[in-house]
């Protein structure tokens, strides 16, 4: 299982901070995702060696508008392992799920966006993971806390009508905040959500990273194939 993380500058935690905490707690890998516009500088292959955990390139495309995010996702597809969008606007969601270079729509849920049958089916399609975002319900109390669960139980309902892909994450910004698979999996009993469903969400950003290298590599080893390979495979 893997979790998917934002590392210093964007977090509060290096990349190898992050890494040696969630080898401790039993994670096989962590996804650093950080946002676009503050990149972390790590050697993967030396944080792997030293703590023998995967640690995977990512980036998390916050953008102002579609148009902003569609320019991105064209930069950082072909060097980046896993591209994420940030959600949480209808008109940022559609774009997300509608788009087959995207890997994973973040925090669908929240502001003013929501995920519908359209949507889910859109994802469905062209395969894009929902994410099912744990930070809200692991850090915010009351009213707020009630409301992103609500959240989240709608989504859960509307992606298994369609067998809509997911990942599960509790978003951790600090080698603090990340919680071992099991406290997740017993959170999610809290809230209404089965073991294997929250360990099958943190196993799918690893199945994401094997087959997203296997595409790279490919496209590496034969030039010219890499959007045509990315295009059928995703």
């Amino acid at each position: 299982m893997y979790e998917a993380v934002h590392a210093h500058p964007d977090g509060e935690s290096t990349v190898a901070r992050l890494a040696k905490t969630a080898a401790r707690f039993g994670f096989e890998g962590v996804v650093v995702r950080n946002d676009s516009s503050t990149r972390a500088e790590f050697d993967a292959d030396e944080i792997r060696a030293a703590y023998d955990v995967d640690v995977v390139e990512g980036v998390e495309i916050d953008a102002d508008s579609v148009e902003q995010a569609s320019g991105a996702v064209g930069n950082y597809r072909t060097d980046e392992t896993i591209v994420t969008v940030s959600g949480g606007s209808p008109a940022m969601n559609r774009f997300a799920v509608e788009n087959e270079k995207v890997d994973v729509l973040a925090h669908p849920m929240t502001d003013s966006g929501d995920v519908n049958h359209v949507l889910a089916k859109a994802a469905a399609e062209n395969g894009v993971r929902f994410e099912f975002d744990l930070s809200g319900v692991l850090r915010t109390h009351g009213g707020r806390r009630v409301r992103v669960i609500q959240s989240l139980r709608k989504l859960e309902d509307i992606i298994d009508y369609y067998d809509a892909p997911y990942v599960v994450s509790a978003t951790p910004r600090s080698h603090l905040e990340l919680r071992a698979p099991r406290e997740l999996a017993a959170l999610g009993d809290q809230i209404g959500f089965s073991k294997s469903f929250i360990e099958d969400g943190l196993a799918e950003w690893g199945h994401l990273a094997e087959r997203n290298r296997r595409i790279q590599s490919e496209s590496f080893i034969e030039p010219g194939v890499e959007r045509g390979r990315y295009e059928e495979e995703h």
